[in-house]
């Protein structure tokens, strides 16, 4: 990848960093499915004013409705769903490191079901290399393997399944501007989680949840969302499906690196180290640091 596809997706590991914490506050609140349908139609409803205001809302044409449909259900409907219920009775840190599984599934998917990437040894090594370093990182969470529910668990497993099959499939939306990619999936999302919420709200009222709740609401819509899938379409488009996921490898270190910044939290030596065993992961997958110099002629 480029310079400035590595600056993006740091960023976007940053963003979403914070989401995990964000939703862990608010669906403490929220039911989870209504969670998910407030999260994608905030996001909507912030992006269609972007393409309104830059005159690209025509670009949101019906004979994409199926594709945006599809691709709404598996990179927001399916996955936020299934990482909110898994959140109801585990921690974040072990739904990210089940989530910092993405990249693994992205490269059974794209490169070996649908060829649609090439399968070097540097990325396959690259990517077990990083998901390592995510589990040495938080292996205090590891002991939620065997206690927390298996259900759960799964529910996080799915999700970074759902995100491998989206990034795969979003290859189809590279003739689209960014923005219109973006709220096309966010509108396919919004109509399919509006009736799965309705349905399960019960007996939640809005004027019960607190401010704070509220809040992270916001900020998982506006910041984890709309302006997070700008990101990561772009990077989906200028890097591909692999590359786009390795965000999930860097979302665990940058919530990591938050706690520590934000709120005092210590680091441990162990922590550090898994870092590190991350850091050389993204060296070994982005692999031009192993590629022959070459040679000036005369």
């Amino acid at each position: 990848m480029s310079l400035r596809n590595w600056i993006l997706l740091v960023v976007l590991g940053a963003i979403w960093g914070g989401a995990f914490l964000f939703a862990k506050v608010a669906v403490a609140e929220i039911p989870p499915f209504v969670l998910v349908f407030l999260r994608v139609f905030i996001a909507c409803t912030t992006l269609m004013i972007v393409l309104w205001h830059q005159g690209l809302l025509d670009r949101l044409e019906w004979r994409l409705t199926g594709p945006f449909l599809l691709m709404g259900l598996l990179n927001n409907a399916v996955p936020f769903s299934l990482l909110f219920l898994g959140q109801t009775v585990i921690g974040a840190g072990l739904a990210s490191i089940l989530n910092a599984t993405t990249p693994i599934f992205t490269v059974v998917v794209a490169g070996l079901l649908v060829r649609q990437e090439s399968l070097g040894m540097h990325k396959i090594a690259g990517v077990i290399l990083g998901v390592a370093g995510v589990a040495v990182m938080l292996s205090s969470s590891l002991s939620g393997l065997a206690t927390d529910p298996l259900w759960a668990q799964l529910c996080c497993l799915g999700a970074a399944i759902s995100y491998a099959c989206a990034a795969t499939f979003a290859k189809r939306f590279r003739s689209l501007p960014t923005q219109v990619a973006a709220t096309g999936q966010l509108l396919g999302s919004s109509l399919i989680m509006l009736p799965v919420a309705l349905f399960t709200a019960s007996d939640w009222s809005p004027f019960d949840t607190s401010l704070v709740a509220w809040s992270n609401v916001i900020a998982l819509g506006i910041l984890a969302t709309a302006l997070a899938y700008l990101i990561y379409f772009q990077l989906l488009s200028d890097a591909g499906a692999t590359n786009a996921s390795l965000v999930t490898l860097l979302v665990p270190a940058s919530a990591l690196f938050f706690g520590w910044l934000i709120l005092g939290e210590n680091l441990s030596p162990l922590q550090l180290a898994g870092f590190g065993v991350l850091l050389a992961g993204l060296v070994v997958l982005d692999g031009r640091f192993f590629k022959p110099k070459e040679t000036e002629t005369a």
